[in-house]
């Protein structure tokens, strides 16, 4: 109608349209996204949205997130809300390249948790590489996340290439009971992860206090300084203009005040020192570098108090986001390098997960301040101690998990999990650990296990079939017609992804040094590839030893006594059971069993091309040394329940954050529309729960089938 005000809605797909790019906004939204659900806005408003709604209806893989946006109701919202809503929109206009959008995982695969043969310090040596890559994809001006949603397919159409359980060797169960149907991760937060410290307490958020320490600042430090002071110490603090100091007045000069001006630089601008100048009558606090570039890396040690340990220790909450993407975003708004944070695991991004996290000098105060500022984070449980966190120290991770619209009778949900707790699952590794495109992890493994280095890049570089970012497709293609690395660069907005490191590294090194070129990439990124290998050795050879002998030990199988492996002999078999029974992960310093499986070993990687007997490399990092593991896994602390709810986006029980928030729990009829699984465990270290859930349900975990699954209940 004429003259009818805009609402608060329009006003918002006004300005995401001006963002697309012209031929975006020429094709319509269903050419562009794929089809939606209902209940999912559209994808190229979801800054904007985020912002607004935290708990915004989204479908990202087969997940759905808790409420919505109801477009037909916006006409009704009250002056103050628009006013509120418009404030919030223009910072999201100003924004629309923040810190955490640059803050992604590598494109075109999905990076797994390392093995047990991997050493601590595999959890730091990249710290560096990464953070050049955060600052290269700065000045490209564009964020992966934003690039993912103006080119993005139907989720369910990009798996219909994945990998199924089939393709990596996961072929057995353990149990009799019949299986049946349940959707697994349909929202990430029905997928909870409580990490298992090594004293043996599950880690939860439960306290948001602040340890009271004298010498901490007064929290002035954080409002005393203006935006425009902030921007430019920043600039400073990393060397991006050519400023030797930055000068700021003292407006109300008193001891009390300055003292304040100081000690916010000093917290807030690690490296940074500071001195009071007069200048024409007027006091002015000076900020510059002490000691060069090398006192952003390195924590100021007379600014930290001798009698506080040094290391900030803290509970992690965070939803949707993986242990390293975590601390990125952390050390971004802390402005120190990733590599002052410690940890004992890695935990995936699709859950909502709660670990310890470590950090070098830097106070509980400062901590507990991004609280204000982060969503889907939250901190607490602060403590100091003298010593950081190791990589391996857990004690393992407890699990909650939903698995909604089962179909299984309580009879046989009761038999499933009661085989769960009495007997276990068969401890292969899960569908993450191959990755999540047409070309599996494990395939480039075995191509650099090989020297086969021309075959590596192909894998990594070549079109593949099934749907893509934009870019990367046209990355690809103009890579198959040229081979110049510098043209497919070009084509690439966002140089963090694998293909984008690999290629920069090409442009480096040329074709000639292609191993030069692939040392570009992360160490651990690297390592994951051959360790994906070995896992799709062991899944394949545990399927073959339970084929061939069942769920027994016998003699030639392999024990643990200590950390060293010795074989089970005719006489003591009965001393064993099949929960002492491993297998190992190939490499130079393991042996193999004594029986038909052996061979089984030598005939696959002899298939391989690779000697079983000559597992070094001629490049050290690539050399496997291999390790055991075991092959079933009973786990501990199981319980569960069986709910009925007729809302598919409600949650089912309450996370941390909401008993924090003193949320009621959920209560459940009697009777609803669908029925849902509620279970909990605790596992080792390195052991999938996804593979513990598949025995339950007895079907494909693979992300290509719960898609298909949770396509088929949306419509």
């Amino acid at each position: 109608m004429p003259g009818r005000p805009r609402s608060w809605f329009f006003r918002v797909a006004l300005v995401a349209a001006a963002l697309l790019r012209p031929e975006q906004r020429a094709r319509p939204l269903a050419a562009r996204h794929g089809p939606r659900p209902r209940s999912q806005a559209p994808g190229s408003l979801k800054c904007f949205l985020g912002a607004l709604n935290m708990e915004m209806t989204e479908v990202t893989g087969v997940s759905l997130k808790r409420g919505s946006v109801a477009v037909e109701d916006n006409d009704r919202v009250a002056p103050a809300e628009e006013a509120k809503r418009q404030k919030i929109l223009d910072h999201c206009l100003t924004k629309s390249q923040s810190e955490l959008e640059h803050v992604s995982p590598p494109s075109g695969v999905n990076v797994p948790e390392p093995p047990e043969a991997v050493s601590a310090r595999e959890g730091t040596k990249n710290s560096d590489v990464q953070l050049e890559e955060e600052e290269e994809e700065e000045e490209d001006g564009l964020s992966e996340e934003g690039e993912e949603e103006e080119e993005a397919e139907s989720f369910a159409d990009m798996m219909k290439h994945g990998l199924t359980e089939l393709d990596v060797g996961i072929t057995k169960f353990v149990s009799s009971h019949q299986g049946f149907s349940g959707i697994l991760k349909e929202r990430y937060s029905d997928f909870v992860v409580h990490e298992i410290g090594k004293d043996g307490r599950i880690s939860h958020l439960d306290d948001l206090s602040v340890p009271v320490d004298e010498e901490d600042p007064s929290e002035d430090v954080f409002t005393v300084l203006t935006a425009e002071e902030k921007q430019r110490l920043e600039e400073l603090q990393l060397f991006k203009n050519k400023e030797t100091s930055v000068a700021i007045e003292v407006i109300e000069d008193t001891k009390e005040k300055r003292t304040i001006i100081h000690q916010a630089i000093k917290s807030l601008f690690p490296g940074l020192e500071t001195k009071t100048e007069d200048r024409e009558g007027k006091k002015y606090i000076v900020a510059y570098h002490a000691a060069g570039k090398k006192a952003l890396a390195n924590p100021r040690k007379h600014s930290w108090p001798k009698s506080r340990g040094s290391y900030c220790h803290f509970v992690l909450y965070k939803e949707n986001k993986d242990t390293m993407d975590a601390i990125n975003v952390l050390s971004k708004y802390l402005r120190v390098k990733p590599n002052i944070f410690s940890y004992m695991g890695t935990k995936d991004k699709r859950a909502i997960t709660v670990q310890e996290i470590a950090v070098l000098k830097i106070t509980a105060q400062r901590l507990a301040h991004l609280n204000k500022c982060l969503m889907n984070f939250k901190l607490g449980n602060f403590s100091y101690q003298k010593n950081p966190l190791k990589l391996g120290e857990l004690q393992g991770n407890h699990f909650t998990v939903v698995l909604r619209n089962i179909t299984g009778t309580d009879e046989q949900v009761q038999q499933a999990m009661n085989s769960l707790k009495e007997i276990g699952f068969i401890n292969y590794y899960g569908m993450q650990r191959f990755g999540t495109t047409a070309v599996p992890t494990y395939q480039v493994g075995r191509a650099i296990l090989q020297n086969s280095w021309t075959e590596v890049t192909d894998l990594i570089l070549k079109p593949r079939s099934g749907a893509e970012k934009g870019y990367l497709v046209k990355c690809r293609e103009e890579w198959a017609k040229t081979k110049d690395p510098a043209a497919a660069l070009r084509k690439l907005p966002v140089k963090r992804c694998v293909e984008g490191q690999l290629l920069r590294g090409l442009s480096k090194y040329g074709m000639k040094n292609i191993v030069s070129a692939f040392g570009i990439i992360p160490r651990n990124n690297r390592l994951m590839y051959i360790h994906s290998y070995q896992s799709y050795v062991w899944n394949n050879m545990v399927s073959k030893r339970i084929e061939e002998y069942g769920l027994r030990p016998v003699p030639g199988d392999l024990v643990l006594k200590g950390a060293t492996a010795t074989y089970v002999d005719e006489e003591d078999v009965n001393n064993y059971s099949i929960h002492d029974v491993v297998m190992p992960l190939p490499g130079f310093d393991v042996i193999y069993p004594k029986h038909k499986i052996s061979e089984a070993y030598r005939e696959m990687l002899t298939a391989d091309n690779l000697d079983i007997d000559n597992m070094r490399h001629k490049i050290r990092d690539y050399s496997l040394s291999g390790a055991y593991r075991k092959i079933i896994i009973r786990p501990q602390n199981v319980s569960w329940e069986v709910v009925a709810y007729d809302d598919p986006k409600i949650p089912l029980f309450n996370t941390d954050v909401d008993n924090l928030e003193g949320k009621p729990p959920p209560v459940f009829a009697s009777e609803g529309k669908y029925r849902a699984l509620k279970m909990d465990f605790s596992l080792p270290p390195s052991t999938y729960a996804t593979m513990a859930i598949r025995e339950v349900l007895k079907m494909d975990t693979s992300i290509k089938n719960q898609t298909q699954l949770n396509t088929t209940w949306l419509r």
